[in-house]
């Protein structure tokens, strides 16, 4: 078969047409810089600093443990396993788009026992030269007909067929339609892979936060049993006043009241305590209790950093895995509407085979025993029911729907960013407060059970000032627990966890690709 390279730069030409429109990054007016924290004169320990945010931010509270089960989790949290076969799959779909694009060769081979029909398609070849020539499609007594009848039995025989070969097809993608599916596979692979970095930043916020509420539980749990020992020591000595007749039997009942109350509280906190030793097992593959040795130890809660670096404001879009993921599935909806334009044109397919075909075995090495076959093939859309055009309207859409979905994931990026500033300032002011108030609820206690020891005052205001300071450390514990998790919130914010710029997995040390081939 000849080629005509004369045509090679026309259909050059034709290939490089594409329909729809290019995808373009979307223009962001962000604010030029971070809202300023609320003016206050008290001391707040902790400040944020427009500097680089710290990929592996869990390391600045200075606690090994959480850096250790941050870490775990990266390899081990399933959830990060089914975002990474999610990638893979869609880079598998991506190389099923993009071998589009490439013609396709097969090679075949094929025996078969055939009997062809004298009545049938056969038989319109039929002549005069042949011992019993068929006459029942009026050709029978025409030059070259093939009988129907060999010399020594009634009807042609049964014959074998062999055959070997190749065939090759290729669509000429004039109009893009090829290019532009495998475009939206390859924002596609790209959407996925942000899907993998945002699950990257949930995971090591939702380790870091459960850990710190579990140090909170267990700090409270803590202040709990030290106020219920005071307590049964204060009933003690209740009832040797009483016996002195130094107190009533009301103040015995009270401090009675006092100790069982303080007690009822240790079951509810013991349970919070293993819900969240077993929520951290979870996020890190293992079976409940698994990590209650290891996690029943209580050090000190960690602290936050003095100087939490929180990058730019102009950063943030390029930070946050879930603005990325929403720009990439805004750039495939846009090469779907490629695709769908294409649609509306000719498809042309070249298409060829070259096969060996013999009824004898021993022939199919004979030049006589080729056959060929090669030629373009046409499909024009002429009457479609609406089908095209329902099918680019539905791209359009698609494609103003992530669009807006865009617009409003880096809104809500911005406005968790602010709340998170706000709220990790507001509470360390309020932290600090009751700071003071505890410091104070102490005194108070003191004083009281001094007086009380003395006779000077009854064992209601013991009991009061008991009650008081126990609310206080309560709310003392949780509130500086809330600021450790509103800074777990704020990193989360930030995007932190993952290196934007390197594209690497900070947890992990694993790198990622674009998918993009």
């Amino acid at each position: 078969m000849r080629i005509d390279y004369r045509w090679i730069p026309f259909v050059a030409f034709l290939s490089a047409c594409t329909m729809g429109p290019d995808f373009q990054r979307p223009a962001l007016q962000t604010p030029a810089q971070w809202p300023d924290a609320p003016a206050t004169t008290d001391a707040v320990r902790s400040v944020a600093v427009p500097e680089p945010v710290d990929p592996l931010w869990w390391n600045s509270f200075g606690d090994p443990l959480l850096t250790e089960l941050v870490t775990r989790a990266m390899d081990s949290n399933l959830d990060l396993k089914i975002a990474a076969t999610r990638l893979a799959e869609s880079r598998a779909q991506f190389g099923q788009a993009k071998a589009d694009e490439l013609p396709t060769l097969n090679g075949n081979a094929s025996y078969t026992r055939e009997l062809q029909s004298a009545d049938g398609v056969i038989g319109l070849l039929g002549g005069s030269g042949s011992p019993s020539a068929t006459d029942t499609n009026g050709l029978g007594g025409r030059q070259g007909g093939i009988p129907t009848q060999s010399a020594t039995s009634s009807a042609l025989p049964p014959f074998n067929l062999y055959q070997y070969g190749f065939d090759a097809s290729w669509e000429l993608d004039l109009w893009g339609r090829v290019r532009r599916t495998a475009e939206n596979a390859s924002a596609t692979v790209d959407a996925q892979n942000e899907a993998r970095h945002d699950a990257i930043v949930s995971t090591a916020a939702e380790v870091a936060r459960d850990y710190l509420n579990l140090r909170g539980t267990q700090q409270k749990l803590r202040i709990t049993k030290e106020n219920l020992a005071f307590a049964e020591r204060t009933v003690q000595l209740t009832n040797e006043r009483a016996k002195h007749g130094l107190a009533t039997d009301l103040d015995v009942a009270n401090a009675q009241s006092q100790a069982e109350s303080n007690a009822a509280d240790i079951p509810q906190e013991e349970q919070q305590e293993a819900k969240l030793i077993n929520a951290i097992g979870v996020l890190l593959g293992e079976f409940p209790r698994t990590l209650a040795e290891k996690l029943k130890e209580t050090p000190d809660a960690p602290v936050v950093p003095p100087r939490v670096p929180i990058g730019l404001s102009s950063e943030l879009a390029r930070r946050r895995p879930d603005i990325r993921e929403a720009e990439a599935q805004l750039h495939a909806a846009t090469a779907n509407i490629g695709a769908a334009k294409a649609d509306f044109f000719p498809k042309i397919t070249l298409s060829g085979s070259v096969a060996i075909q013999a009824t004898q075995f021993t022939n199919l090495g004979s030049w006589g025993a080729r056959s060929y076959s090669a030629g373009p093939s046409l499909s024009i859309p002429i009457f479609e029911g609406g089908r095209l055009r329902s099918t680019l309207a539905l791209r359009e859409a698609q494609q103003q729907e992530a669009a807006i979905t865009y617009r409003k994931t880096v809104l809500s990026a911005f406005q968790e960013v602010d709340d998170a500033l706000t709220g990790f300032t507001a509470e360390q002011r309020r932290r600090d407060r009751l700071d003071a108030s505890v410091q104070a609820s102490k005194r108070a206690l003191d004083i009281a059970n001094q007086r009380y020891i003395r006779g000077l005052s009854n064992y209601l205001d013991v009991l009061t000032a008991q009650k008081t300071l126990l609310t206080n450390e309560q709310q003392w514990v949780d509130s500086t627990a809330t600021v450790s998790t509103n800074l777990v919130a704020l990193y989360k914010a930030l995007g932190g966890g993952w290196d934007a710029e390197a594209g690497q997995d900070a947890g992990s040390g694993v790198v990622s690709t674009a998918g993009r081939e």
